[in-house]
């Protein structure tokens, strides 16, 4: 009996420190993957325009004409007053939407969304993902789920690319 708690524990202290090491790689500073540099402190953000181009290629429509729709207002609410429409001195701001997954649910196999962003001369790759928790209504309701689904991958590209941009 004694040998195999010795084998359970040792089997758990191994686990356990499998675990630790791969959450120590979670500690790591987050980088561009393409960047030319920081922008500007004043960023001040007047259109925005979405491509979402490879993305209908990538999942089809309406899921990529929802998260081309929802981008906007999403990058409006987390950039707030860098958000300039009507002034001549701010920079465009294109985004090139790449791939969206809608995973299985649950923080084992998230959303995520890809896509490059232009501002001010700069590039900066953008990869955010949003958990995604059942709910009973999804069943009643798929389409519904879904596009709020991709406007919640919409609120977290914005600010993973205001993260990215030090805004």
């Amino acid at each position: 009996m004694s040998r195999y708690a010795l084998t359970r524990r040792v089997a758990l202290m191994s686990l356990a420190a499998f675990a630790g090491a791969g959450l120590a790689g979670c500690n790591t500073t987050p980088t561009a993957g393409v960047q030319t540099g920081a922008p500007p402190p004043g960023l001040r953000i007047g259109a925005v325009n979405v491509d979402d181009g490879p993305l209908v290629a990538y999942v089809g429509n309406p899921t990529a004409q929802w998260a081309q729709q929802a981008l906007p207002g999403a990058l409006a609410q987390a950039f707030g007053a860098r958000m300039a429409p009507g002034d001549p001195g701010a920079v465009p701001l294109n985004i090139t939407l790449e791939r969206l997954y809608l995973g299985g649910g649950g923080p084992a196999d998230p959303d995520r969304i890809t896509g490059v962003a232009n501002v001010g001369g700069h590039t900066i790759s953008v990869h955010a993902v949003s958990t995604y928790f059942s709910n009973p209504t999804d069943q009643a309701l798929p389409e519904q789920a879904l596009q709020g689904r991709v406007q919640n991958l919409a609120v977290a590209f914005a600010y993973r690319l205001k993260r990215k941009l030090g805004a």
